[in-house]
């Protein structure tokens, strides 16, 4: 699977990052989803291999505008380019309000259906894309959610050695039963799908959060996740002088937690303006935000920059690619130059 960050920076854009937003997809596969749709989001798009016509679900983890307010741009440009399809939206209630405000106002024409659910009564039981979701409430100042996503479309193995045993000839019911469906035999026997075939390998899964002042909430649904994604605004002590107003975690704590459950892979991202690359004259270094992270998180650590394209293989190893790339080739990842970084 694929996570593309399409913005990085928390609040407001810098020359270097854009606001929230961070797509996901299944290897193999057009359609995506889209976790928060930042200011300019469509415009970052342009430089990437994802098309609107083939978004699938945007997903929006809070209210505030740096991880909403692209959202109406987004939707009257699937329309231009002359979608069609229904498009799911979770979401907190006030964003329906938000959209129906702007589609009011500015006359906004589509010619496709919206289909909303409101994140607080979410049930947990959507399906899209390869991904069932489920929704984790975190803490800031305005209710603030995280998604985990788990693959539900995991090749199956078939159990031949089993058939063999018990006479079942080789033919169309093997295929049947490889894909878990119930086959009745010539002989009048029922063989259940899944007593003869099984997953080929577990399935993976992944958090994108929002903004969250506490990691640990995250603590039964990490369960089994191979990756975090999870902002640091900042490191912790600019988080003391700033105060704990603005309720955002630091590199420090998300890093601790990630250490305590064991996290394999953890990526970092939605951090401070005042952040910037190299030594800035100015500001604080982005450095500074790794190695407060680095020095208590052990495990694969990587701050996120946009347009990295992570691909986290079948085998739970996590490459970085780059979405500018994937676009120049094709919308066709170059495997060979996936690194480790």
């Amino acid at each position: 699977m694929y996570i593309t960050f399409l913005g990085t920076s928390s609040g407001s854009p810098s020359r270097q990052r854009n606001v929230s937003a961070t797509a996901l997809q299944q290897a193999g596969s057009k359609h995506w989803i889209l976790v928060d749709c930042g200011e300019a989001t469509q415009h970052q798009l342009l430089r990437t291999a994802l098309s609107p016509l083939k978004l699938k679900a945007v997903l929006i983890t809070h209210i505030h505008g740096d991880h909403c307010y692209g959202l109406p741009g987004l939707l009257a440009s699937a329309q231009l380019s002359g979608r069609t399809e229904p498009l799911l939206i979770i979401a907190p209630a006030a964003i329906e309000q938000y959209l129906n405000a702007v589609i009011s106002i500015t006359q906004m024409q589509l010619n496709y259906e919206i289909r909303f659910i409101a994140v607080e009564s979410y049930c947990n039981d959507q399906s899209i894309a390869g991904f069932d979701i489920r929704v984790v409430a975190l803490n800031h100042r305005v209710a603030s959610y995280a998604y985990r996503f788990t693959e539900n479309n995991v090749p199956r193995r078939l159990r031949k050695e089993l058939l063999q045993q018990q006479g079942v000839p080789s033919g169309p019911e093997w295929g049947l039963l490889q894909k878990g469906r119930d086959v009745y035999l010539a002989d009048g026997r029922l063989l259940r799908g899944n007593d003869y075939s099984e997953a080929a390998r577990s399935a993976r899964s992944l958090i994108i959060a929002g903004d969250n002042d506490d990691p640990s909430l995250l603590k039964n649904a990490i369960t089994e996740c191979e990756l975090l994604v999870h902002e640091a605004t900042y490191t912790e002590a600019v988080l003391q002088q700033v105060g704990e107003a603005p309720q955002h975690s630091s590199a420090a704590r998300v890093a601790a937690f990630a250490q305590s459950v064991g996290l394999p892979h953890l990526i970092l991202t939605h951090f401070s303006p005042r952040y910037q690359a190299g030594e800035p004259k100015r500001g604080n270094s982005i450095d500074e935000i790794r190695a407060e992270a680095a020095a208590i998180y052990t495990a694969d650590l990587q701050l996120a920059n946009d347009f990295d394209c992570f691909w986290l293989k079948t085998d739970g190893e996590l490459l970085c690619l780059d979405a500018r790339a994937i676009k120049r080739n094709g919308g066709r990842a170059d495997k060979e130059k996936a690194t480790a970084k």
